[in-house]
């Protein structure tokens, strides 16, 4: 059975607290997983949340501030000392490469794992499978940032009723699906589009069209509130997102659940989060995350 859940491993900004560790999360998708930005002690919190090296098969940093991406060099060495038999690719953007460089071989180690260099020069799509295509959007932040996003190829749902109309039953109906067409009958006379699921991960930044790019229909949004709404100055001086423009970005984007995370230390009171959100009119479920926090990715509609 397919999995698709949003592990949190940490939450907090710039700076650490008692509670929430530096960024880090991993995209369980189908049999693939993920890793998004992850930040110092990363390796730590995927040990603590059950998740393996052998449950990586990409890695995405937004951009190459040190809360988003310190964690990758004890990362890519674990994947390597656990051997992970399959191919890892690492999307980053291209301005970072000397980072990248830098975090891959900080220290010494012995390379047994094949890891994919696959850096993000634009907009666009950035790999197509099966399950889903990623694509990556420039963000608005004082460094080269992307927010990435999977999209799932539609499908289609059949309807037992007109099935039933049509006379095709049992072995009929996989034909059906497979050639298109039984006779004058076609698939579309007997299906309708189910569509695709979609899920964003967008981190440092200002409110910009990237933004609004890549929540744009979203069943799951991860998106960075790192103010509350009476410093959106500071926030706009810093390149970041308040609670309330978040919520309000999600909410003109029809997104079903918003998950907000990114938290400047300043805050003691995570409801207050919570609360700005709501007043910007977001509707749909809604999620303060905290490290080691599991999320689904909700179900078709």
């Amino acid at each position: 059975m397919s999995v698709r859940e949003f592990v949190v491993l940490g939450t907090a900004s710039q700076v650490p607290t008692r509670h929430r560790n530096h960024n880090g999360y991993l995209l369980r998708w189908d049999g693939e997983g993920i890793l998004f930005d992850p930040g110092e002690g990363t390796q730590r919190q995927m040990l603590r949340a059950g998740v393996a090296a052998h449950d990586l098969d990409r890695i995405c940093v937004t951009h190459f501030h040190g809360d988003h991406s310190l964690g990758l060099a004890g990362v890519i060495q674990r994947i390597n000392l656990d051997q992970v038999p399959h191919e890892v690719t690492a999307h980053y953007p291209r301005s970072g490469q000397r980072f990248f460089d830098r975090l891959r071989y900080a220290t010494a180690y012995r390379e047994t794992v094949r890891l994919t260099e696959a850096p993000v020069a634009a907009d666009g799509v950035l790999a197509a499978t099966p399950s889903y295509t990623l694509e990556a959007r420039r963000l608005s932040h004082p460094v080269e940032s992307y927010g990435y996003r999977l999209t799932e190829p539609d499908g289609r749902r059949m309807l037992p009723a007109a099935l039933a109309a049509h006379g095709i039953a049992g072995p009929g109906v996989g034909r059906l699906q497979r050639e298109g067409r039984l006779g004058d009958v076609t698939l579309a006379d007997v299906s309708e589009v189910r569509r695709g699921q979609r899920f964003a991960f967008v981190m440092d930044t200002r409110l910009c069209d990237g933004v609004h790019a890549l929540a744009e229909g979203c069943d799951l949004l991860v998106i960075e509130s790192t103010f509350l709404d009476e410093d959106a100055a500071l926030a706009a001086d810093h390149g970041h997102l308040t609670a309330g423009q978040a919520a309000a970005a999600a909410r003109d984007a029809g997104v079903r659940h918003l998950v907000l995370t990114h938290f400047s230390q300043r805050y003691s009171d995570p409801a207050e989060f919570e609360r700005q959100a709501r007043a910007a009119g977001f509707e749909g479920e809604l999620t303060v995350a905290y490290d080691l926090l599991r999320v689904p990715v909700p179900k078709r509609r």
